[in-house]
């Protein structure tokens, strides 16, 4: 089994060598290695989603719930849950509604985002800061 950050650069490569082409079947990189690196990458303390279930609990049974969660993926049966909403207080007395997807939705988004990247990253400019890997608003400033 081929580690994340190799089959990362094998997209990128493809991604390079298609330029300008569509991409397509690329859901066949996502395997239980996959899912497990992006469990490893969430916020132990996050908030829980409609399914109430913490990342502690997901973690203990991950053995049986990520061979799980590739299936329904793999068969085109998983669908994302309901999300959670709260409204989080502003300033001004109003209210911001945030939405809390579950943990299982965020290994599985997580998982949809290193498959991804590889192949947008190659778009960007190299004077390109936001939302990008390993870039920083004090960067960007700092390079203004």
């Amino acid at each position: 089994m081929q580690a994340v950050s190799t089959k990362q650069e094998l997209i990128a490569k493809t991604a390079t060598e298609h330029a300008g082409k569509a991409l397509t079947n690329l859901h066949h990189h996502i395997d239980e290695a996959w899912l497990e690196e992006s469990l490893k990458k969430l916020n132990r303390g996050s908030a829980t989603g409609v399914d109430g279930i913490t990342y502690q609990e997901y973690e203990k049974e991950k053995g049986k719930r990520l061979p799980e969660l590739l299936g329904r993926f793999k068969s085109g049966k998983y669908y994302a849950p309901p999300v959670r909403r709260i409204f989080i207080e502003k300033g001004d007395g109003k209210k911001r509604p945030i939405g809390i997807p579950t943990i299982e939705d965020k290994i599985l988004q997580g998982a949809v985002k290193m498959v991804l990247e590889p192949i947008y990253e190659g778009d960007f400019y190299d004077t390109s800061y936001g939302f990008r890997p390993g870039r920083s608003q004090h960067q960007a400033l700092a390079r203004i």
